[in-house]
């Protein structure tokens, strides 16, 4: 992407820019630049200023996309994306351990004086962290050779989130065996042994932890944390005092005997677990009292930053329901009897934007009055969109016709050898004359008149986006329960398998026989509270009902469930009579068997625009081998939104046309028959 930052370097606009950031301006205001144009400012701001430059965005998949073009246009190493989602009081709880990682590798390079770009979402820029200073000394050295001292090691690694277990088997786990010491970090695909002879270290491997077979020696390695909230023993027992005198105030105010208990009772036990320096799901809940100071990622980025804030009416929009949906959540917290008032996540919109000390470049595609804001330069870029021309040749031949005459320079980008040749083949057959063609991806092209640039991208040429290689650290195989978890909200309706339906109303750790635990409170008909451990969660379902009238709750031990259970396992029972009789007949009768994969199906599936997910890939193979059986074929696809039925469908379609088959697509409603028939048109 050097050809596109360098014909950047040279637009007279962005040159005042870079002028009114080098005299010390302190706001200016860039409108009418759209999608990936974007990202090569960005990239040539970063290659001529050569000083940090802090991108913050309105959400996650924002930041994502933003990420994903930095990253071709500049070396990888020199961009860094911080993963954050909107609901921080369930993130904390139950943080993926690869998008912690993530978090905490960004925190430490920043603490260690990173000089690249920095993404981020502003859920993530409003949130209250640990100081720099504990990330930057939040890492263990260690060498073969050198004289560790277990003792200390151990009580070090504790503090860094490691938690000790007989064997390794999750990011996080460590174990201790005589003078073998295992452990495995997040967002990595392998585990470390540190094997010791007596205090001295003999020699540090790596090893799969599925099969706990060696992959490799090291000389040194160095161990980071594996928590983000990372505290000494001094700052959970003050913090725990702090919290102690806030919880006896608050009860001081408060009349209700049955709510002063459920909240003695709620806090008190965080409490003693914070005392005993034990961590718990909810204990981000007490940052502001671990960390008083309350720092922010702000704190962590050097003085001549440049920061740069992507739609900022749309962040402020964002910013403001997440302060309403974090005080809605804080509220509920208080009902509860599981926060205090004084205790606080995060600082807000107004707070950040007043005080930030950089230097600020607002990039809006709308020319708007920004709030809180005065830039002192305002410049209008004048960027188009790229068009997509859907494989019309003739169309993108006298498009270039037109730039020629004009005096533009054209880039078409194309992914790899391979694409790069099949792009070259097409403007031949079309006599068109071939641009410049440059070996890589961005979300979209543009044209810049002020500079005569034009950039269209693979996908914008053929409907077909290029492969987008997404960045996988391990297989999280609880990744589904997680995600059911984390879309749990108190006041949602579940339904437990033996209990029948209830409200879920919070997490909560219970202590029974000395063994502190996490729940699952689901409140039931009559008062009734059942607690599901965390562990059990596979017993419990999120209610979807087809109205929107609230669901009957049961009661807790009653027989009315059991009874729905009974008919219902009777009609389930006279279903699988039908289905047995369906499919016999299915068998005994002869249908069409479909051709094995030919060039053209396998080059219609290259060009899908990311990696297939195991499971995707499976279905696939599984609907193509049926396909080519003499027998007809019934099969149910069952999947979450946006994890890719439809292009198990549409290759499926393709299959059966390439054969001389019609294919009919039944939908329930028009928008959605509308939108598959534009996603077929693209694919098509």
């Amino acid at each position: 992407m050097h050809e596109l930052t360098e014909a950047m370097l040279q637009d007279s606009d962005f040159q005042t820019i870079v002028a009114g950031i080098r005299s010390g301006m302190k706001e200016q205001l860039i409108s009418g630049m759209s999608g990936s144009a974007r990202q090569i400012m960005v990239a040539a701001l970063a290659r001529q200023l050569e000083r940090p430059i802090f991108i913050v965005t309105y959400n996650l998949y924002s930041a994502q996309k933003i990420s994903e073009d930095l990253v071709e246009c500049m070396s990888a190493d020199r961009v860094l994306l911080y993963p954050a989602q909107e609901l921080m009081a369930i993130e904390n709880a139950v943080a993926a351990p690869e998008m912690l990682g993530q978090r905490i590798e960004v925190l430490t390079k920043l603490a260690q004086g990173f000089n690249g770009v920095v993404i981020v979402p502003f859920a993530g820029m409003r949130r209250l962290l640990p100081s720099p200073g504990v990330f930057r000394e939040s890492q263990i050295a260690i060498r073969a050779g050198e004289t560790l001292v277990l003792s200390a090691f151990l009580e070090r690694m504790t503090e860094l989130g490691y938690e000790r277990k007989e064997r390794v088997e999750a990011p996080g786990d460590m174990s201790v065996r005589g003078g073998i010491i295992d452990y495995y970090p997040l967002a990595s695909h392998n585990a470390y042994r540190i094997e010791l002879f007596d205090d001295e270290i003999e020699s540090i491997r790596s090893f799969d932890p599925t099969d706990q077979r060696s992959t490799g020696k090291l000389e040194e390695v160095t161990i980071h944390p594996c928590r983000e909230l990372i505290a000494s023993g001094s700052r959970l027992r003050n913090a725990a005092q702090h919290a102690s005198e806030l919880l006896e105030a608050q009860l001081s105010k408060m009349s209700d005997r049955q709510a002063k208990e459920k909240l003695s009772q709620g806090i008190g036990r965080e409490l003693d677990m914070l005392r005993e320096q034990a961590y718990f799901p909810s204990v981000y809940k007490y940052i502001s009292l671990l960390y008083p100071e309350r720092h922010t990622m702000l704190d962590y980025l050097p003085k001549d930053t440049l920061m740069i804030v992507d739609e900022p009416l749309r962040l402020h929009e964002t910013a403001k329901q997440m302060e309403r949906d974090e005080a809605e959540w804080m509220t509920h917290s208080l009902q509860d009897g599981a926060s205090l008032p004084a205790f606080a996540l995060s600082k807000s919109y107004d707070t950040l934007m007043s005080r930030k000390t950089f230097s600020t470049l607002y990039i809006s595609l709308f020319l708007r009055q920004v709030p809180q804001t005065q830039p002192q330069n305002i410049i209008h870029i004048n960027c188009r969109a790229m068009q997509n021309f859907h494989g019309q040749m003739n169309l993108l031949k006298s498009e270039m016709e037109r730039w020629k005459k004009t005096g533009h320079t054209v880039y078409l980008l194309a992914s790899g050898d391979e694409r790069t040749q099949r792009v070259k083949r097409v403007l031949s057959d079309y006599h068109i004359d071939e641009p410049g063609i440059i070996d890589g991806n961005l979300q979209s092209g543009f044209e810049l008149p002020s500079i005569k640039l034009v950039v269209i991208t693979e996908g914008e040429m053929f409907t077909q986006k290029q492969r987008k290689a997404r960045k996988v650290t391990q297989r999280m195989e609880n990744a589904e329960r997680i995600k059911s978890y984390q879309e749990l909200r108190p006041g949602d309706y579940v339904v437990h398998v033996n209990h029948g339906i209830g409200k879920f109303i919070g997490i909560g750790t219970l202590e029974i026989n000395g063994v502190h635990k996490d729940y699952l409170h689901i409140q039931y008909s009559g008062g009734d509270k059942l607690s599901v451990p965390i562990d059990q969660i596979d017993l419990i379902q999120k209610y979807v009902g087809s109205e929107e009238k609230e669901p009957k709750v049961y009661k807790l031990g009653g027989a009315d469930w059991n009874r729905v259970k009974r008919k219902v396992r009777s009609s389930v029972k006279d279903i699988a009579d039908d289905l047995i009789k369906l499919y016999a007949a299915r068998e005994s009768t002869e249908g069409f068997a479909f051709s094995r994969d030919s060039t053209y199906q396998q080059e219609f599936e290259g060009m899908f625009p990311y990696d297939e997910t195991p499971d995707q890939l499976r279905a696939i193979a599984e609907i193509k081998e049926d396909m080519e059986k003499r027998r007809p074929m019934d099969r149910l696809l069952c999947g979450d939104v946006g994890y890719g039925k439809t292009e198990v469908a549409i290759r499926a379609a393709f299959k059966a046309a390439i054969d001389g088959k019609q294919v009919a697509v039944l939908v329930p409603t028009t928008i959605l028959a509308h939108q598959h028939f534009e996603t077929f048109k693209e694919r098509f």
